[in-house]
């Protein structure tokens, strides 16, 4: 008699961790009282830029559009290995090493995704208003020229696309910190969103920023990791 196979569904985690209340909280203090990076001039161009378009006040549109920007850096670099798997695929050893970039570069561009449609749920369900020009085709071409600028970078020198994506990170996981910081308000308030299975198990709002400002402390030492390697070690 044959046997009924049975089939294992793994959860999908969304975030790079699952951290604990008191571990989130202990991240996000560190973050608070620990200095950001120097950035380089094209990461202050680009966030002055952000700042002139959308305002220096920490709203949730804003950061919608820094998560959406935020992708582009792993798609670009993503995209860099595909190609080079083409040339590469007699050298099998060297096509798995790319290979293994790909899966690093997707995981990552996955988990801001993820960010991403958070960050829209809740401006929804607090029916926050935004302009279509500003929010939706202003971005994409922010998008578009920050890809360029990261598939250039990453083809002449990876260690100047990684360089560059660490600050963007190192940015955002300084200016998710001090979202949660003001507005106390958020540690009452319920984390409810039709992602929350697949992203993690939070309570409260300001959890649910902390685990994103610790996912881009994750991303960001990644990309420090990766400075001055060659593309595919």
């Amino acid at each position: 008699m044959e046997k009924e196979s049975e089939v294992q569904v793994k959860k999908v985690q969304g975030a790079m961790a699952q951290l604990s209340h008191e571990e989130l909280v202990s991240h996000w203090e560190e973050t608070l009282s620990t200095p950001r990076r120097r950035y380089r001039i094209d990461a202050k161009i680009l966030f002055s830029l952000l700042d002139f378009l959308y305002g220096k006040k920490r709203t949730l549109p804003k950061f919608k559009i820094l998560e959406l920007v935020a992708r582009v850096p792993y798609q670009s670099w993503e995209q860099v290995s595909y190609i080079a798997i083409t040339h590469t695929y007699e050298r099998t050893n060297l096509a798995r090493k790319i290979f293994n970039r790909v899966t690093e570069s997707r995981n990552q561009q996955d988990n801001e995704q993820w960010h991403l449609l958070i960050l829209e749920d809740l401006i929804t369900k607090k029916q926050i208003k935004e302009s279509k020009i500003k929010y939706w085709v202003i971005p994409q071409i922010i998008a578009f020229v920050y890809y360029q600028l990261s598939w250039l970078l990453y083809v002449i020198r990876p260690g100047w696309s990684y360089g560059l994506n660490a600050d963007f990170e190192d940015h955002a996981q300084h200016e998710y910190a001090l979202l949660v910081k003001e507005n106390p308000e958020w540690e009452n308030e319920p984390f409810d969103s039709v992602f929350a299975e697949d992203y993690a198990e939070l309570d409260t709002v300001a959890d649910l920023f902390r685990q994103i400002s610790y996912d881009e402390k994750v991303h960001k030492e990644e990309s420090l990791d990766k400075m001055g390697h060659p593309r595919f070690v």
